[in-house]
């Protein structure tokens, strides 16, 4: 069956939803999602979203300068620049969404400081400002009689030439996307044709063992632009969250914020001795890199699988107000954490490469978009500045939203384009070998492609994922396609994204970190 919309999304986060919005007026719009509506990296941010909102103290030559540091200086100036000035507005419109951050009793924004930022500036809600976000963009979504959500749905690849029987290659000029194949909760894989295609498909946190990302996070739409030809940039840059609660056998892992280090947590080793003295000045405030390095050294040379987040000084009604979630959570495991020490150690958090694009989100392949954590946008560079990332979204959605309405007038649809073809495949019987392969990717990538890298590692981790990658091709062209195993594909394909820009990157910087190129101290 072919359907026909003039905006097809791709992905349900705060940047596929707030894109939608904002062009919905102008025709009619898809919202494709696998699994349901809330289920998206937005609803478990919860630290909060970065904007200069308090100008007494704070500007915007503070946040980008404290953008560019985080980024190890490989930033885009002028991307980060775009987000930076265009973010008060955008949080203004958030709030005409009905997006509620807390304030204080003065009626001002309650702003909370993180790691890499010199001034409070994040805005929140409690300690789920994501599920806050996603709840309120949800209820405008549902209100909006232009678009249409597709929830349990799968893109399973974007439409471009090359469905035509044209040849395409990484060199092809002016490659362009028609849509995409996409995946009913049945099985049926329809066209959907589009004038406009945006992908908003998140992360990549489920490609690894430990993850704070939904299991959803499989890498789909950056697997699919790569595929299809398009340019991805910077997938060596994955960053691993300092603190996730340890609690073997939880995946995803649950988020110990990092507002709560802002909120004055302290790190110490299992014996209870504080150890962010012996790495940097600016202690467990420090950007997540250097507190993700500095925890897993404590465990590799103690021998142990986690370490403690100590707020047991702070006054206990305070700490159950500002993290309510966290202490339900951590409560639910017999730890009263106004009493107790909480067991945490680093989990694959945020992706800061990805589908590269220009200033308006557009992708090298024309009519394409790319918003979210799934984009490379050059805001990031070697890693990101807490809480940007929710704030990139919207700018970056905002003028998706623009320059896709300037051009959508002149637009038609590719009618040639033929239907699925799963012709001489069969059912999939032996489900135990997606499975199986799902495990050792994650194992692959954990084991040696985490914070901690080499030349050595690298290599074992490519050999080793070529294997599964040869069996899960031959295993995709005989059998009938599945979300699984079109999943496990993209898991694949990412991992060897990320290894293989990993081994492009002869030196340590930013998120990349590798024993063989040590990272030069300043003033050699």
């Amino acid at each position: 069956m072919v359907q026909r919309f003039d905006f097809l999304v791709i992905g349900s986060g705060i940047a596929g939803m707030s894109f939608a919005l904002k062009v919905a007026n102008k025709g009619k719009v898809a919202l494709v999602c696998k699994t349901n509506l809330e289920e998206a990296n937005t609803y478990f941010a919860q630290g909060g979203i970065a904007s200069v909102t308090n100008l007494i103290v704070d500007n915007f030559d503070k946040h980008i300068e404290d953008t560019m540091i985080a980024g190890d200086w490989l930033s885009d100036r002028g991307a980060v620049e775009k987000v930076v000035r265009n973010a008060p507005q955008q949080i203004k419109e958030l709030i005409s969404w009905g997006v509620d951050f807390d304030k204080d009793e003065k009626g001002n924004f309650d702003l909370h400081r993180e790691g890499g930022h010199s001034e409070f500036r994040i805005l929140h809600h409690k300690d789920n400002t994501g599920a806050e976000i996603q709840d309120s963009l949800i209820q405008a979504i549902q209100k909006h009689p232009n678009i249409t959500v597709f929830e349990n749905h799968f893109a399973i690849e974007i439409l471009t030439q090359h469905h035509l029987g044209v040849t395409v290659t990484r060199q092809t000029p002016d490659i362009e996307c028609y849509g995409a194949y996409i995946m009913d909760p049945d099985g049926r894989i329809d066209t959907f044709l589009s004038k406009v295609t945006l992908i908003a498909t998140g992360g990549v946190g489920a490609v690894y063992q430990t993850t704070t990302n939904p299991l959803v996070a499989t890498g789909d739409g950056i697997a699919m632009v790569y595929r299809a030809k398009g340019t991805v940039k910077d997938m060596e840059f994955v960053q691993f969250h300092p603190t996730a609660l340890f609690h073997p056998g939880d995946r995803p892992s649950f988020l110990i914020t990092e507002a709560m280090r802002g909120y004055g947590g302290v790190l110490r080793t299992k014996d209870g001795k504080e150890f962010m003295q012996k790495y940097d000045k600016r202690l467990s405030l420090a950007p997540r890199d250097i507190v993700a390095r500095a925890i897993k050294n404590e465990m590799d040379t103690r021998g142990d699988d986690h370490v403690y987040l100590d707020v047991t000084h702070k006054d206990p009604e305070e700490t159950k107000k500002h993290f309510p979630n966290i202490y339900e959570k951590c409560l639910s495991l017999g730890i009263d954490i106004t009493k107790e020490y909480i067991p945490v150690a680093p989990a694959a958090h945020y992706l800061c490469g990805g589908i590269k694009v220009d200033l308006d989100a557009r992708s090298s392949i024309d009519r394409l978009y790319a918003v979210g954590e799934c984009s490379c946008t050059g805001l990031h560079g070697g890693n990101r500045l807490a809480s940007n990332s929710l704030i990139e979204a919207v700018v970056y959605a905002d003028a998706a939203a623009k320059h896709s309405l300037s051009i959508i007038d002149s637009l038609k649809y590719q009618e040639s384009i033929p239907e699925w073809n799963d012709e001489g495949t069969t059912s999939l019987e032996e489900m135990v070998l997606i499975t199986q392969s799902v495990k050792e990717v994650g194992q692959i990538m954990s084991t040696y492609v985490g914070i901690v890298r080499s030349d050595l590692r690298l290599k074992r981790a490519w050999d080793r994922l070529d294997i599964i990658y040869e069996e899960t091709e031959s295993l995709f062209k005989r059998s009938v396609a599945s979300k699984d195993i079109c999943e496990l594909r993209n898991m694949i394909n990412v991992g060897y994204l990320i290894m293989r820009q990993a081994i492009e990157r002869k030196e340590s910087r930013g998120l990349h970190y590798t024993l063989d190129y040590p990272p030069v101290k300043k003033g050699q």
